[in-house]
C-alpha cells in the first residue's frame, strides 16, 4: 500500500503516545465489548459496524408477528438500516478518486471502510484505540482480498499517522464523542488536502434543551463518554478551517431504528434512553459535512 504510515501495532500492543489515562480506559472498554448486537448484525453480510441505522423499516421484510424466522428478519432489517446510514455519511464525502487516501477516524471493526473502498476503489485507513477492533477489521479485509487498500491501526485519533494533506476526506462515525472536538477538528484539518471533506454523524445533545438530560447522562455512562452539544461541533469547526456544507438533522429518520431494536432480542438496555431523548429534544442525530479551507 502506497501510504506514509507506520505499522501496525498487534493485538499485545498498546496505544503510540500521546494516551492520556481516559484513552487507555476506552482501549479496555472496547477490547473487552462483545455485545451481540454488533456482531449478529455484522453476521447478516459481514459488514461489521459499530454506528446506529437510518430510514423507514421495511415492514415487509419483517414477516409475520411471531413467524419462526421473524428474529431473523428483523435483525437483517437492522443491519440494512446500518448500512444506509454509512451510506448517507459516504454520499457526502463528495467525489472520491480511485488514486485517493480516506481516513475513518475510530474505525470500530471496520464496516464503513469496507463499504468506502467497494464504492471508491480508494485506500481506506482506519483508527481505533482498541487492538481487538483493529485485528478484527484487518482479518475481514484479508477475508474480502483488500487488504492492500483497507488497514486499521491502533493509533490515537488526536494524533493520526499520516502526512499533512494527505487525504481527500476523511470521517467520524459516532466515535467523536471520546474527544477532545477543538484537538479532533485540528488533526483532521492538518491530515486532510485543501478542499477536502470531513464528514461526522453523532448524537449531539440540544443546547435549546439547556443542558444534558438525564437521558443523555445515561448514554454518557453507558458507553463510558462525553457527548458534545451540536453548537460545539460548529464552534469547533469554525475554529479549525473545516467550513460547514451540511448541517442535516437526522434525529426523525433514526427513530425507527432504535424503536425497531427495542422489539428485538438484542436489547442491551440502553434502549429507551436514545428513543426518549430523541422524543423529548434533548438529543439529537446529525451529520456535518464540511470543507478544509
Amino acid at each position: 500500500m502506497s501510504t506514509n504510515v507506520e505499522p501496525t501495532t498487534n493485538a499485545a500492543g498498546t496505544i503510540p503516545a500521546p494516551a492520556t489515562p481516559y484513552q487507555d480506559d476506552i482501549a479496555r472498554y472496547w477490547d473487552h465489548e462483545a455485545r451481540p448486537v454488533n456482531l449478529r448484525l455484522g453476521d447478516v453480510d459481514g459488514l461489521y459496524h459499530h454506528h446506529y441505522g437510518i430510514g423507514d423499516v421495511d415492514e415487509s421484510a419483517l414477516g409475520e408477528p411471531g413467524a419462526p424466522d421473524r428474529e431473523t428478519r428483523l435483525v437483517a432489517e437492522l443491519h440494512r438500516l446500518e448500512s444506509a446510514q454509512s451510506d448517507v455519511l459516504l454520499d457526502h464525502l463528495g467525489p472520491i478518486k480511485r488514486g485517493d487516501t480516506l481516513v475513518d477516524a475510530g474505525c470500530g471493526r471496520g464496516g464503513s471502510m469496507v463499504m468506502a473502498h467497494q464504492r471508491f476503489g480508494c485506500t481506506v485507513e482506519g483508527v481505533t484505540l482498541s487492538a481487538k477492533q483493529a485485528d478484527f477489521a484487518n482479518q475481514r479485509a484479508r477475508d474480502l482480498g483488500i487488504d492492500s487498500s483497507v488497514r486499521a491501526q491502533v493509533r490515537n485519533m488526536l494524533a493520526m499517522p499520516f502526512a499533512t494533506g494527505q487525504a481527500a476526506g476523511s470521517w467520524n462515525n459516532e466515535s467523536s464523542m471520546y474527544v477532545d472536538l477543538h484537538d479532533l477538528f485540528a488533526e483532521h484539518a492538518r491530515i486532510l488536502t485543501p478542499g477536502g471533506r470531513y464528514v461526522t454523524i453523532t448524537g449531539c445533545w440540544n443546547p435549546i434543551y439547556g443542558q444534558p438530560s438525564k437521558w443523555v447522562s445515561q448514554i454518557n455512562a453507558h458507553f463510558e463518554c462525553n457527548i458534545h452539544s451540536r453548537r460545539e461541533y460548529l464552534r469547533a469547526m469554525a475554529d479549525n478551517r473545516l467550513v460547514p456544507q451540511a448541517v442535516v438533522d437526522l434525529t426523525p429518520a433514526t427513530l425507527p431504528y432504535w424503536e425497531l431494536r427495542a422489539t428485538s432480542s438484542l436489547v442491551t438496555g440502553i434502549e429507551e434512553a436514545f428513543i426518549n431523548s430523541y422524543k423529548d429534544g434533548s438529543f439529537q442525530y446529525v451529520l456535518i459535512a464540511a470543507d478544509r479551507v
